[in-house]
């Protein structure tokens, strides 16, 4: 077998790697979704990529994790000024950026001492 024909099969076995991942990828995502589906209309955090929190009402998502969050706001946290929380209303989360998402206890959440100011 010449060398040009092994590198062409390397090539296309690592192609069909890829393939493969993309297709698990993508059933992760399935998975995820269908687990936000309890999530609909309950107050949950997420938790993007780059630590960011947003709370609100979950009112969609799609099979790629964007999420649509209602009556939303952003907590900031600050060791020196405690915790602000931007009021956001509506806002869209691209789903790349989702790390976690949780559903929130507000009976629990109301007794926490945040020391909150609003921006």
């Amino acid at each position: 077998m010449s060398v040009r024909v092994a590198n062409i099969m390397e090539r296309t076995k690592r192609l069909g790697q890829e393939v493969a991942n993309i297709v698990t990828d993508s059933q992760d995502y399935t998975t995820m979704a269908s687990g936000l589906e309890n999530y609909v209309n309950q107050t949950v955090s997420v938790i993007t990529s780059d630590g960011r929190n947003f709370i609100g009402t979950l009112k969609g998502f799609d099979q790629t994790i964007n999420i649509i969050l209602d009556e939303s706001h952003e907590r900031v946290f600050s060791s020196s000024s405690g915790v602000a929380q931007v009021v956001l209303g509506l806002h869209i989360i691209r789903g790349d950026n989702v790390a976690i998402v949780g559903q929130i206890d507000e009976s629990i959440d109301s007794r926490l001492d945040l020391r909150v100011r609003y921006v």
